[in-house]
């Protein structure tokens, strides 16, 4: 059974009274728009995404909430922005904060409509809120009473769960300043039911004004601390599904000090949980958009979106995925997508075909099939031979002639690859033909001329095919014979191909890759190579 099924009917299970009275469950899920989003915080969308797409597809009444957390203080600055610019805005809320473009409302809408964009691209349309919005309507006003009131309760939790001990005098709440307006620095001591009192100091990583004063809370002067602030979405926004990172759901950790409050302090069952794995890239969990090709919208230009759900979604969410733009994620990504497209169309029944059909988009569910062309890193090569009719090579490879999807897949494959090519592709896949003898060839040694002599006299004795192009395989076996017959080294050999060709000592399958070269051109060039 697909993942997402199983936890489809767990769901239905926790939630049988409700689902049989056809009241709505809300599927939540958040993100703090604080700088551009990594593509690991899609794994977060695409899960409970698909979660409520099955809830849906069962009958069930369901909604699927997606907070852009405004709200929050803005606690550093990313790297690519001037720091000394935003330095005086840490501690604010990151919707009073400016845009970086100076065009968008302020610095949480500019981040948060990029991502919306491309959760949009891959499929998914949740109904949007504004963290901010909830606070400032009030709907936190009664979580927020009864968390002060209960603050010692609070505190208790805090140590028993997690073992966090809050010195000294602590409430549950950040007001915002009167003077400075920020938040973070606030330190709240009293709450007479009304108003809290506070002070306004330092902290280690920004400045407050040291100003001291009573203000409300309610109504967006105050903010909740995080574990807290979950605890009361559970409640406030009627949560049923939310899931979270696997570091936020490990014993002690967040999701239980939120569990426990919501259930202690705000008299609310928590939501069902899905905590799910990290989402590495280059071997190293994802944290920030500092690294090429980690933001959602790099990778959502690198991957057609049915790509990037199976990238997703193909395993179950307490598996990390690794994905390595720069390595050979990317044609292991559409080799697997091939492998399922074949699935989906001789064994229907199957969990991988249930799965092809889910990491689609629902507008394209209805039209999927199965096509015959060559592997993404062959279309890759191919792409980069300037030469070559790539639909007739295709025919080619797959030995049929293309049809309308063929085609149609074939250049939305080319796209891709001329993309991942041009951006993140490792130097094994990619090559530039050189017009004239690349000068390295002087490096050649003896036995390195006579073995590309040997290649010579192959290709002068052998016919192209009907394509203009040489048998693959019998080039690959000739490269072996001569191999052998000459008794050259492997990597002397391979790397004398590559020298005379594209000027470097790597590169592509060497039988498949002068199989498809022009003939008078390998002509000419072993005849410079080995003279």
């Amino acid at each position: 059974m697909y993942w997402v099924d199983k936890t489809a009917s767990e769901i239905e299970e926790k939630y049988k009274d409700k689902i049989s009275k056809k009241e709505t469950l809300i599927v939540r899920d958040e993100k703090t728009a604080s700088g551009r989003v990594h593509v690991g915080s899609l794994r977060g969308v695409a899960i409970h995404g698909l979660v409520a797409d099955v809830l849906a597809e069962r009958g069930v009444a369901v909604k699927y909430l997606f907070e852009i957390n405004d709200f929050d203080p803005m606690d550093g600055i990313p790297t690519y922005l001037d720091q000394e610019k935003y330095k005086p805005f840490l501690g604010k809320p990151l919707c009073e904060i400016p845009s970086p473009d100076g065009k968008a409302a302020n610095f949480a809408e500019y981040y948060a409509s990029e991502f919306s964009d491309v959760i949009k691209e891959i499929g998914f349309t949740p109904e949007y809120y504004r963290s901010s919005d909830v606070y400032k309507s009030g709907r936190y006003n009664e979580t927020i009473k009864l968390a002060l009131l209960n603050a010692e309760k609070i505190r208790d939790i805090y140590k028993r769960v997690s073992g966090s001990v809050k010195e000294g005098v602590w409430l549950p709440i950040h007001v915002r300043c009167e003077k400075c307006g920020k938040i973070s620095t606030t330190l709240a001591t009293e709450f007479d039911g009304e108003k809290v009192t506070y002070t306004c100091r330092d902290l280690d990583w920004t400045t407050g004004c040291g100003h001291a004063g009573a203000t409300s809370p309610f109504d967006g002067n105050g903010k909740f601390p995080w574990k807290v602030e979950w605890a009361a979405k559970f409640s406030v926004m009627d949560v049923s599904v939310e899931g979270g990172g696997k570091d936020h759901s490990t014993k002690g950790g967040s999701r239980d000090v939120a569990e426990a409050i919501s259930r202690e302090v705000f008299n609310h069952e928590p939501s069902f949980n899905i905590p799910y794995e990290f989402f590495n890239v280059g071997g190293k969990k994802m944290s920030s958009s500092k690294g090429k090709g980690s933001s959602s919208r790099e990778v959502a230009d690198l991957l057609p979106p049915e790509m990037l759900r199976l990238l997703l979604l193909q395993k179950e969410p307490q598996r990390t995925i690794e994905f390595v733009p720069d390595g050979d994620t990317v044609p292991i990504l559409f080799d697997a997508y091939d492998k399922f497209a074949h699935e989906f169309v001789t064994a229907p029944d199957s969990d991988y075909a249930r799965m092809f059909k889910l990491i689609h988009p629902e507008n394209m569910r209805n039209s999927l099939g199965e096509y015959h062309i060559p592997r993404f890193s062959q279309v890759a090569f191919l792409s980069q031979m300037q030469h070559l009719d790539i639909e007739k090579e295709a025919e080619h490879l797959t030995g049929q002639p293309l049809t309308d999807i063929d085609k149609k897949e074939l250049a939305r494959r080319i796209k891709y690859a001329g993309i991942w090519i041009k951006t993140y592709a490792p130097e094994d896949y990619k090559f530039e033909i050189q017009e004239t003898l690349p000068e390295m060839v002087k490096e050649l040694s003896d036995i390195q001329k006579k073995a590309l002599a040997e290649v010579l006299a192959y290709v002068e004795k052998t016919e192209p095919g009907a394509e203009g192009t040489f048998d693959g395989q019998a080039m690959h076996t000739e490269l072996h014979a001569i191999k052998e017959r000459t008794a050259i080294e492997p990597r002397e050999f391979f790397e004398a191909i590559y020298m005379c060709i594209l000027a470097r000592k790597s590169g592509p399958k060497a039988g498949w890759f002068l199989s498809v070269m022009d003939k008078n051109f390998l002509l000419k060039r072993l005849k410079e190579a080995t003279t």
